[in-house]
């Protein structure tokens, strides 16, 4: 088995504990994450989980994550970024979060271009993993539950796009995005639901584009470059699908920093350029 089979494998195992268990760790308090957003203890305790079952993998150089100020050194070989929670403020309401997993061939900071792997993990009504990997032609995607992983088979994004799911309050939002936001709600249902990894899957399963625009809180964006918006670009792009920052594949874009945010857009590759003619204009 390789580094990336182990990763992927190390993921589902853990995904299946975090899912079973992580209601024990909704109440709890996590402190301010190095983003200076607010913790639940569940963040912290998912964090600790995925660092013990991936660091000790050979050919794991870094591990680095959100929920973390700087990138832990492993050995040598590939960086690890990960979301272990995402979504998570969603928890105590009942709602769908999930992992999101990045593994680049680098030292971080780095662009999405170096990525060779991404895994999106999904706990909703039941648990799915996704995985897209360079030395692979199709995205798979499998059902997590008793312990194991079925595989569901390819996963394709649908050429009709039917949902749309823009985050940001609209009065933290530019006038001609609100224009573009409006013109989208209504020509496709409304799917927003807070957190990145359950939204885009109501695009990956039924066409649409997710997005996170610069806002008056947030000017840089708010997903962060390494952990979310360069790994579930590159799923998506692997997908069929397409991403942009609002002028170019999120995976060209070059953080400098650990943490760095940046606007994403993803979805199918049509809206995306209408995302890229709106904000030219």
């Amino acid at each position: 088995m390789n580094t990336l089979e182990n990763i992927a494998r190390e993921v589902r195992n853990t995904a299946h504990y975090v899912s079973d268990n992580v209601a024990n760790y909704a109440g709890a308090s996590g402190g301010t994450n190095p983003s200076g957003e607010d913790q639940i203890g569940a963040d912290v305790w998912a964090d600790s989980l995925f660092y013990d079952s991936l660091a000790p993998i050979e050919g794991v150089g870094e591990y680095a994550s959100e929920e973390r100020e700087t990138v832990t050194d492993c050995g040598d070989g590939y960086t690890v970024a990960i979301d272990p929670l995402d979504g998570s403020s969603n928890i105590a309401s009942n709602n769908s979060v999930g992992t999101i997993v990045g593994v680049y061939d680098a030292e971080l900071p780095a662009s999405g271009r170096e990525l060779v792997a991404s895994i999106m993990v999904l706990y909703g009504p039941y648990t799915t993993m996704t995985v897209a990997r360079n030395d692979r032609e199709e995205v798979q995607e499998y059902l997590l539950r008793d312990g194991h992983s079925e595989r569901w088979g390819q996963f394709e994004l649908p050429s009709k796009a039917t949902v749309v799911g823009l985050a940001g309050i609209s009065s933290n939002r530019s006038a001609t995005f609100n224009a573009f936001a409006t013109e989208l709600e209504q020509e496709m249902k409304l799917r927003y639901g807070g957190a990145t990894v359950a939204d885009l899957a109501q695009v990956l399963e039924y066409g649409g584009l997710f997005g996170y625009p610069r806002t008056t809180p947030n000017p840089d964006g708010k997903l962060r470059v390494h952990f979310e918006s360069a790994p579930l670009a590159h799923l998506v792009e692997a997908a069929g699908g397409g991403s942009t920052d609002g002028t170019q594949s999120i995976l060209d874009v070059e953080p400098d920093s650990l943490h760095a945010r940046t606007p994403t857009f993803l979805g199918n590759t049509d809206l995306i350029d209408r995302v890229e003619r709106t904000l030219d204009e």
